[in-house]
């Protein structure tokens, strides 16, 4: 089992529920493909540095988790075929990426309990 990371970035003219379909569709996906998800964050709407197909912003998600390599090209594609999704990166993390990601978890646990 590989560690890896997803990030995407949805059409910022979806609505709250589409949003949270299309999330759960891509979970399920790596779920069904024996993925153990071990974080889900969703960072919101951002402005991007860049317009991607005549956007200036977008809905941004993050996958954490374990899988097997094989399960990676069937996400990529699903990524590919949905017109909601603007763009997508998955990196496999190293242990040092792995002890990072678990620090940025820890903080954002932190953040959320004094908030």
């Amino acid at each position: 089992m590989n560690h890896y990371e997803t990030v995407f970035i949805l059409n910022p003219v979806l609505s709250e529920e589409q949003i949270k379909e299309t999330v759960k569709k891509y979970e399920d996906l790596l779920v069904s493909k024996g993925a153990k998800m071990i974080s889900k964050e969703d960072w919101g709407l951002k402005k991007l540095a860049y317009a991607i197909q005549h956007k200036k912003s977008g809905f941004y998600h993050l996958f954490e988790y374990t899988v097997d390599g094989e399960a990676i090209n069937p996400l990529e594609v699903e990524f590919r075929r949905d017109e909601r999704v603007m763009r997508y990166l998955t990196v496999s993390l190293d242990k040092h990426a792995i002890a990072w990601a678990e620090k940025r978890r820890n903080r954002n646990k932190k953040q959320k309990q004094t908030a």
